[in-house]
C-alpha cells in the first residue's frame, strides 16, 4: 500500500500543475482586471495612470508570462496579496475562511452520512412500503430542488414567517457567523450556542442534498446486493435475516458508498459556494464568489487550488479505503 500511495502522490504533482495553469488561464481571460476594478468610476485617473498601474502589477504582460511568475512565487510559499483585504492571500483563506467552511462542511458530511445510510438500508429492506415511497419522494425532491431556491425558502420560513407567527419566540438568524452584540468576555458555551444558532440553517440546507444522494445510492446498492446468489444461499441455509443483512449483504453494499463519500467532500466545498452566499456565511465559497466579482485573483487562485488539492487527496484516501472495506482488493 505504501508504494501505491507514494506513486499516487507523485502523480498528483503534474496534475496540480495542469490544474493551476487552467485555473490561471480561465481567471486571466475574464473581462477586466484588478486595476480596472480599482479605477472604476474615478474620473481623475487618466489612461496614462492606468497604463502605469497595469505595468506596476504586471498586468500588461501576457497571461502565460504572469502564470510562470505566479508559479515561481507560489513554489516559494508566496501566493501574493489580497487586493481587497491587504493581507497575504494564503493567510486570508487559510486562517480566516477555511475554518468557517470546515465548521459547515464536516458536520454536514458526518451527520448526513449517519442519517442517510440507515435510511437507505431500511428503504431497501422495506421496498415498496409506505415509508420507502416517502423516502424516495423526499430524495427526488431534495436532489431536484436548486440549493439557492431551497435556501431562500428556508430563510423566509425561519427568519421571517416563524418570528412573525410566534411573536419572535422561534426564529433563526438569516445570515452571518455570530451575534455582533455578544460581549467579548462571554462564556464559551454562550459563544458556542450563539454560533450554533447561526450555523443551523446553512447546515440543514447543505445536509439536505447529501442525505438524499447518499440515501438513494445506499438503497440501490442494498437492493442489488440482496439479489445476489450468496445472499440467497445464506438465506437457503436458514441463517436469520438480521445476520444475512448485516453480516453478508451490508459489507458489499457499503463499498460503493466509500467512493461516494470521497467524491462528496470536494463537492461539499463546491456546493458551499451557493449555501455560504445565500446565508452570508464567511467561508471559502463566499470568498471565491466575492473575489471573482472584485477581480481579487490571488484569493481566487488560493481557494481553487485548495479545492483541487482536497479533491486529489480525498480521491487517494478513497482508493486506500477500498482495501480496508473490501479485503479482496490488492494494491499490487
Amino acid at each position: 500500500m505504501g508504494t501505491y500511495a507514494l506513486r499516487r502522490v507523485i502523480q498528483m504533482i503534474p496534475l496540480l500543475f495542469v490544474i493551476s495553469l487552467l485555473i490561471f488561464m480561465l481567471t486571466a481571460l475574464q473581462p477586466g482586471d484588478p486595476v480596472d476594478q480599482l479605477v472604476f468610476g474615478n474620473s481623475n485617473i487618466t489612461s496614462e495612470d492606468i497604463a502605469r498601474l497595469k505595468a506596476a502589477y504586471g498586468l500588461d504582460q501576457a497571461w502565460y508570462t504572469r502564470y510562470f511568475f505566479w508559479l515561481k512565487q507560489a513554489l516559494t510559499g508566496n501566493f501574493g496579496y489580497s487586493q481587497d483585504f491587504g493581507i497575504p492571500a494564503w493567510d486570508f483563506v487559510f486562517q480566516q475562511r477555511l475554518p468557517n467552511t470546515l465548521l459547515l462542511t464536516v458536520p454536514a458530511l458526518v451527520i448526513s452520512t449517519l442519517i442517510a445510510v440507515p435510511l437507505g438500508i431500511f428503504s431497501a429492506v422495506r421496498q415498496y412500503s409506505a415509508l420507502d415511497y416517502v423516502l424516495t419522494f423526499f430524495a427526488f425532491v431534495a436532489v431536484s430542488a436548486p440549493v439557492f431556491w431551497v435556501g431562500a425558502l428556508a430563510l423566509y420560513f425561519f427568519a421571517v414567517f416563524l418570528p412573525q407567527a410566534t411573536g419572535g419566540m422561534v426564529s433563526l438568524p438569516p445570515g452571518g457567523l455570530g451575534s455582533p452584540e455578544l460581549p467579548a468576555d462571554a462564556n464559551w458555551w454562550v459563544v458556542v450556542l450563539d454560533k450554533l444558532k447561526y450555523l443551523l440553517l446553512p447546515l440543514m440546507i447543505l445536509m439536505l442534498r447529501e442525505i438524499a444522494v447518499t440515501l438513494r445510492f445506499m438503497r440501490a446498492n442494498m437492493l442489488e446486493t440482496l439479489t445476489q446468489d450468496y445472499v440467497r444461499t445464506a438465506r437457503a441455509k436458514g441463517l436469520a435475516d438480521r445476520r444475512v443483512l448485516y453480516k453478508h449483504a451490508l459489507r458489499n453494499a457499503v463499498t460503493p458508498i466509500v467512493t461516494l463519500l470521497g467524491l462528496s467532500i470536494p463537492g461539499l466545498f463546491g456546493g458551499a459556494v451557493i449555501t455560504e452566499t445565500v446565508f452570508s456565511w464567511p467561508g471559502m465559497g463566499k470568498a471565491i464568489l466575492d473575489a471573482l466579482v472584485s477581480k481579487d485573483f490571488n484569493v481566487v487562485m488560493v481557494c481553487l487550488m485548495m479545492l483541487a488539492l482536497l479533491t486529489v487527496v480525498f480521491q487517494l484516501l478513497t482508493d486506500l479505503a477500498y482495501g480496508l472495506v473490501d479485503p479482496r482488493i490488492r494494491y499490487s
